[in-house]
């Protein structure tokens, strides 16, 4: 193998990453804090065959409990950096929304409100088309970059293919920058609507306690996810060191000492349950990395 960038670290325990706290260690760390040393990074795993994946904030991931036999990346420096142009704020991909909302109501900028509710950065938002609250990446996105082993390429959301929770950004794309194209308004305003956002979030969803988010896409129809699995009475149900929270049934908590294989168990008997109550077959919205899945044995 050739040798490994410089901001490449080997065999990192990748559950200091996440927000659930399980899983095993990823075979490589980057911290890449360039535009240069991304795509550094990216040529690097395509000429040794490695997989990639980015953590962001390290929500809405699941890590195998063997681990990840590939790149994990963080971004780092320019890539987390959070500037102001105009009626617009431009971000790294690493950038935490928590923090672009803060700067953008400081700034007197409204339309990220609802980013203040999801715990992730700007480029992990893009790939999903993070949304709450009713709103989403896509009714703020101006542009974005997207790069890759081969180059980069940049568009909006309709160059981007985003729809509900999806993106075209591939798995060997990384998003180094984001364009959000917001509205001036009073700051106070925009605290006010922050903090009721804020406070419906401490209420509905449980706080203090290691989850990755929501576990399932709300299938459509007159019951989101979380309660059709209240209706299945799956609250506070547990296995092993993890639990469906029993605050709201979408998410799942590491309740101590809680593996993947515990959570995947969980996710079986939900998506089992959902199927023969309602004929609804869930579709998960937390990203999987190593040898793991929902047809892995509980």
């Amino acid at each position: 193998m050739s040798a490994a960038p410089a901001c490449v670290e080997p065999d990192y325990p990748v559950s200091r990453l996440t927000t659930v706290g399980t899983g095993g260690p990823a075979r490589f760390l980057a911290r890449p804090g360039t535009g240069g040393e991304l795509a550094e990074v990216l040529r690097w795993a395509d000429a040794e065959a490695l997989d990639i994946a980015v953590v962001g904030l390290g929500s809405n991931l699941l890590v195998a409990d063997e681990g990840y036999d590939g790149v994990v990346l963080r971004l780092a420096g320019e890539l987390a950096r959070i500037e102001r142009d105009g009626d617009r704020v431009v971000c790294g991909g690493g950038a935490s929304l928590a923090a672009i909302v803060k700067r953008a109501t400081g700034w007197g900028l409204s339309g990220i409100e609802f980013g203040c509710a999801i715990p992730g950065t700007a480029g992990g938002a893009v790939r999903m088309n993070a949304g709450a609250y009713g709103g989403e990446l896509r009714d703020v996105l101006e542009r974005a970059v997207v790069v890759g082993a081969g180059g980069e390429r940049a568009g909006g959301p309709e160059e981007l293919g985003m729809r509900y929770r999806h993106s075209n950004v591939g798995a060997r794309e990384v998003v180094a920058e984001a364009a959000l194209r917001l509205r001036p308004d009073e700051p106070e305003r925009i605290r006010a609507t922050v903090a009721g956002m804020q406070r419906r979030r401490r209420e509905a969803q449980p706080a203090k306690v290691r989850t990755f988010g929501s576990v399932w896409k709300n299938p459509g129809g007159e019951l989101s996810a979380g309660r059709m699995l209240e209706e299945c009475g799956l609250k506070g149900f547990a296995r092993g060191g993890a639990r469906i929270s029993p605050v709201h049934a979408n998410f799942i908590e590491n309740a101590g000492g809680a593996r993947s294989a515990d959570v995947i168990a969980l996710m079986q008997e939900a998506r089992r349950r959902a199927r023969e109550r309602f004929g609804v077959e869930l579709e998960h919205e937390v990203q999987m990395l190593g040898p793991i899945g929902l047809e892995m044995p509980a």
